[in-house]
């Protein structure tokens, strides 16, 4: 069963290299204020690299200003190719934190993993953008189709933070 608005989060680790290499980083932790969370298929597919990711990039300054404390990019992809679709989009530089789930034990907790074998797309996540206050959400949207970008895009997303 998906995860609903209203819901708390699943326990998760998720990872990311940080400057002494490969870092965990605690779900909970990071949700402990407010926090924007969206969600990928694939770094470096189509869709995600350009326009989801873009769409975010565009307005991390407005999510901001408007209380959001992090603004998390989930990935179902080691933490190598996470780190560098981060600095190859330019969410680094936005303060977007794209953080692996290498495992996809996340993606599966939130019942959002999918299978797409034509196009090599294995134990991937739907795409999903989130507004997560204390690990409680509030705002939940779920894309009809991996290769759609509307409801769950920054701008969206920024509407109803």
């Amino acid at each position: 069963m998906a995860i609903s608005k209203g819901d708390k989060l699943p326990k998760a680790t998720l990872l990311k290299l940080g400057a002494e290499g490969i870092e965990q980083v605690d779900l909970a932790e990071a949700t402990k204020g407010r926090a924007a969370i969206f969600a990928v298929p694939g770094a470096f597919t189509p869709t995600c690299s350009n326009a989801h990711m873009p769409s975010f990039v565009r307005s991390a300054d407005q999510f901001r200003a408007k209380g959001i404390d992090r603004i998390i990019c989930v990935t179902v992809n080691d933490p190598f190719v996470a780190t560098a679709w981060a600095k190859d989009t330019g969410a680094d530089g936005a303060g977007i934190e794209v953080l692996a789930d290498a495992d996809g034990s996340l993606t599966k907790a939130l019942g959002m993993d999918f299978d797409a074998p034509p196009a090599g797309l294995l134990g991937r996540s739907k795409r999903y953008a989130m507004l997560v206050r204390g690990g409680v959400v509030e705002e939940l949207e779920l894309e009809e189709s991996p290769g759609a970008c509307s409801v769950t895009s920054g701008d969206s997303l920024l509407e109803k933070a």
